[in-house]
């Protein structure tokens, strides 16, 4: 699991919005296995194709990147993606 600089200051706001262990949750779910269903996930199009989500809430979504052949999740962010 890697983090982008973005998803490291997500953090922040994640732990003061009552969403972390929604966060800890979703993280657990994609060391095991990112493309899960439930919870659903969505692969985003646009500026983010090639990168999926799952809904923290009905707002913020975990926005990241799976390579496979290296076996690696990247979070790009933890907070909205609309910003």
């Amino acid at each position: 699991m890697k983090y982008s600089k973005q998803a490291a200051k997500d953090t922040r706001k994640i732990e003061q919005s009552n969403l972390k262990q929604n966060v800890i949750n979703l993280i657990e779910i994609l060391k095991i296995n990112p493309f899960q269903n439930p919870p659903p996930y969505e692969k985003l199009v646009g500026d983010l194709t090639g990168f999926f989500s799952h809904r923290i809430n009905i707002q913020h979504r975990l926005v990241y990147e799976v390579f496979q052949t290296e076996k690696i999740v990247r979070i790009l962010r933890m907070w909205t993606h609309y910003e």
